[in-house]
């Protein structure tokens, strides 16, 4: 089957052989060759080429312009030429298709396209031309110049004024005011928080008139009134540089909402994305997505006793056919991680994905994996910086309903609730009813079912949801006259046949996940690249040094939270990246979800507040008994110095002393293997009572080691 979008390339053929498929209308295809500034479509018949590409004569390829680019790493300039492109292409393109794909009728399209645009015809004819070649997308029309020069590089000061020099010097005496440096950022961001971004809506002169004031005059008394004398103009930044810099660091949404209000934001200046209207054109016009947390207490998946709440469903319907084309059952919260897991669910292989929990299907059973044209969602996960990814580089458009609006997703909404009574009739542990009554048994000490087998469930109900008849289907002519029996599979297969729809397959899956993965910032350090506690390593980051070049610096990385056993550090070319394994500190948590990681840390984090009362507790015991053992060696030395004895005479015999004590321990310790070995404990003697006995002898050491060695001599002969 030939998709919509989907590239092309003739085998034996030069490189540049390569083919857009642009538009699919009955049994004409047009297509543009990807070679060329001014590439105009071309048409051929369906079968024609649906025989090449059987014949392998005709190849689908990656597509070499599909590329994820971060819409905060695009300059001002570059966005600019883009949305100015995109503007005559979203306003032209589908007012003059069927014109543009026709040749005879082309030149005619283009002379009234730039009388209204007042655009060269073959200025007209590029633009449209990379809109073709390169994915028919918002980013298509970026310019070729992203990767050169300085992009987001600040100039480097020094002491001569950068910038363009002052037009009117009065003075006349050169001087060309101050360079803007960090400290004056600074200042231009204080200012800003404190008078600009307030309810009384001070203008953006008078704020930079406080900047004067704060920050560069002198303030003196004049009759009793304190006033203020603004410093020399070369000595103070212009208005001109305070509003480049306010511009340049501008939050448009922050500022309306603190200086009036999140609903005059909403009102008046939000993005109108969302479109009332639920038309479809066929399989893969408008899919719908949606959560709710699920009618069921579940338990751990390592240890049966422990309760870990309730999980989140997300799930994304096809509006046309009913079918269930990806789902996400997990425990991650309503957020755009979960709604993540939903869309790259949604393009993957089903097969595959059964397969993973022992679920044995076909392809016919659920044949979805492809994206739409339209996505149907609440505003709370569809409005961040993936979103703009599924716009600008997957060309798919964001329709956000309004608050507290279920019935605009009706369609997903039934899904969840059939699946809820299902659930609430077969498993354990499932909530009964909202409120329980005094007596009545807490239904989530029944939970047994862990996240695996709850998963396994979901999966079994969408099987069966996407052979079930559909009732009160609004069926056509061309079904009922087909004798079409109104299921998801059928209804997806026949508008497969029959309609024109948008459906398209994704040719690389690793930068279609580039585009939904969420970011978060890691930290380098000696030990590793640090995220969520745990250490990566990066053959990259070894070769180069990272860990001692750039020590402490944070970078932006890729996670997936289903498995955190690799993060991954993307480029700048919007499609490829460094992966990062984790080290041997972290090995442990190899294959482990975010989920489990963070629960794991917990209880680690628990275990150690318990662990650490006890080492207090025996650090205060241990500090209690070595006291008492030091008072009692005092009192002992008490009751037997010698207070005549002066400190030299003390100090003078150390190692004597030690060698006497050395001899009486080792007749204590000795080994005695003989089997006629009675222990015996040797007589301690008091050195201090012979020394009081004979004061007025000289104190010898040779006497004393003699004394010593006399009576070891008597033990040894008694024995």
């Amino acid at each position: 089957m030939i998709f919509n979008n989907q590239v092309y390339q003739y085998v034996n053929r030069d490189e540049k052989d390569r083919i857009r498929i642009i538009e699919l209308d009955d049994s004409i295809v047009y297509y543009v060759e990807l070679h060329g500034d001014t590439a105009m479509p071309k048409k051929i018949s369906s079968a024609t080429i649906e025989a090449e590409v059987q014949g392998e004569v005709l190849i689908a390829i990656s597509d070499p312009y599909f590329k994820s680019y971060a819409e905060k790493d695009l300059s001002e300039k570059q966005i600019k030429k883009r949305d100015k492109d995109w503007q005559v292409v979203s306003t032209y393109w589908n007012v003059y298709k069927e014109s543009l794909l026709e040749k005879k009728r082309r030149e005619d399209a283009f002379e009234k396209i730039a009388a209204e645009t007042n655009l060269s015809k073959l200025k007209l004819k590029r633009i449209f031309t990379r809109f073709w070649q390169r994915g028919l997308n918002k980013n298509a029309l970026l310019p070729d110049y992203i990767h050169s020069g300085g992009k987001g590089k600040e100039k480097l000061l020094s002491g001569k004024k950068i910038g363009r020099p002052r037009k009117l010097n009065v003075a006349d005496d050169m001087k060309q005011g101050i360079n803007i440096t960090e400290e004056v950022k600074k200042q231009f961001a204080y200012v800003i928080k404190k008078y600009y971004r307030r309810k009384n809506q001070v203008t953006l002169k008078e704020t930079y008139d406080y900047l004067l004031k704060e920050f560069y005059s002198n303030s003196y008394i004049e009759n009793n009134i304190v006033k203020f004398k603004i410093y020399d103009s070369s000595r103070i930044p212009t208005y001109n540089q305070f509003y480049y810099w306010f511009k340049k660091h501008e939050d448009p949404q922050l500022d309306i909402v603190l200086r009036t209000s999140s609903k005059e934001y909403d009102l008046k200046h939000r993005p109108i994305l969302n479109n009332s209207t639920n038309e479809t054109d066929g399989p893969g016009t408008r899919f719908q997505i949606d959560s709710t947390i699920a009618d069921i207490y579940l338990v751990s998946s390592f240890d049966r006793t422990l309760i870990i709440g309730r999980p989140i469903i997300y799930a994304v319907i096809d509006v046309y056919s009913r079918m269930i084309a990806g789902i996400y059952v997990g425990l991650e919260g309503p957020s755009w991680v979960g709604a993540m897991m939903a869309l790259d669910n949604m393009a993957a292989d089903k097969v595959e994905f059964c397969k993973e929990y022992n679920i044995d299907i076909n392809v016919s059973q659920w044949p979805v994996k492809h994206l739409p044209e339209i996505i149907i969602a609440d505003r709370g996960e569809f409005e961040g910086y993936s979103v703009e990814n599924l716009i600008n580089n997957l060309n798919i458009k964001i329709e956000n309903t309004s608050a507290y609006r279920g019935d605009l997703k009706g369609i997903v909404e039934r899904q969840f609730h059939t699946i809820n009574g299902k659930i609430k009739r077969k498993a354990p542990g499932a909530i009964q009813k909202e409120y329980r009554e005094r007596g009545d048994r807490d239904y989530r000490l029944d939970a047994n079912l862990n996240l695996d087998e709850f998963i396994k469930i979901v999966i079994h109900l969408v099987l069966q949801h996407n052979q079930k008849v559909i009732e009160k289907y609004p069926l056509e002519k061309g079904m009922v006259a087909s004798g079409l029996t109104a299921t998801p599979l059928n209804l997806w297969n026949w508008g497969i046949a029959n309609k024109k729809g948008r459906l398209r397959m994704i040719t690389d899956r690793n930068v279609f996940r580039l585009n939904l993965l969420p970011r978060g910032n890691a930290r380098i350090t000696r030990a590793g690249i640090r995220f969520k506690s745990l250490f990566y390593g990066s053959d990259t980051a070894l070769n180069e040094q990272w860990y001692t070049k750039y020590k402490n610096i944070s970078i932006e990385v890729l996670y997936d939270p289903r498995d955190m056993s690799y993060i991954y550090i993307p480029h700048a070319d919007g499609k490829s990246y460094d992966s990062c394994y984790l080290l041997s500190t972290s090995e442990q948590y190899q294959g482990d979800t975010l989920e489990e990681i963070e629960f794991y840390q917990e209880m680690i984090n628990e275990l150690k507040l318990v662990q650490v009362a006890e080492q207090h507790e025996s650090a205060i015991n241990t500090d209690a008994v070595i006291e008492e053992i030091v008072k009692c060696a005092m009192r002992e030395k008490r009751k037997v110095e010698q207070k005549e004895i002066n400190k030299s005479e003390k100090l003078k015999n150390i190692r004597n002393n030690r060698e006497a004590e050395k001899v009486v321990n080792r007749k204590e310790e000795r080994f005695d293997l003989t089997s006629s070995f009675v222990e015996t404990r040797a007589k301690l003697i008091d050195l201090s009572t012979n020394q009081k006995n004979d004061e007025a002898k000289p104190r010898s050491n040779s006497r004393l080691m003699e004394k010593l060695r006399k009576k070891r001599d008597e033990e040894f002969e008694k024995k």
